[in-house]
């Protein structure tokens, strides 16, 4: 019987790309994202609702009772004014807690900036270089700056 070896180099997925100045990059990325004055405010809020059990339960819960309602709806259900009012009632005792409004306010900005980062790496391949405001189809750097003045 053959046994095969395998070399660590085959398990590796062959790239085009050096990935050691893409993670150094990475890193310098976050390391600005984290130096910024307004960084420890938005983590104090994500960690509030991180750290909060109950309401990352009742956060749970109104994601999954949306869910089935919009499911319902999808398939053509009706939707009862008690399920309406339910997944009301929910979504107001939820908001009505500023832990959860401030997660979510937190949580918003922090899409906003992936968004912003994925739009520029997208663009970069996209476009073959670094991208500059004139290669976005909006007055746009990526980042909401606009050369257009």
């Amino acid at each position: 019987m053959e046994t095969e070896t395998h070399s660590p180099e085959a398990a590796e997925p062959q790239t085009c790309l050096d990935l050691k100045p893409i993670a150094e990059g990475t890193n310098q990325l976050c390391e600005a994202i984290v130096s910024q004055e307004g960084f420890a405010e938005l983590y104090k809020k994500i960690d509030a609702f991180i750290n909060d059990e109950k309401l990352k339960y009742e956060y749970g819960m109104l994601n999954d009772r949306g869910a089935l309602l919009q499911q319902k709806q999808q398939a053509g259900m009706e939707i009862s004014d008690e399920e309406i009012a339910g997944f009301e009632k929910l979504r107001d005792e939820f908001m009505a807690n500023p832990v959860a409004t401030q997660f979510l306010e937190a949580q918003e900005e922090v899409q906003q900036v992936q968004d912003r980062i994925h739009q520029v790496i997208a663009k970069t391949f996209e476009v073959g270089h670094v991208p500059q405001s004139e290669d976005f189809d909006f007055c746009s750097d990526g980042f909401g700056n606009c050369g257009c003045e």
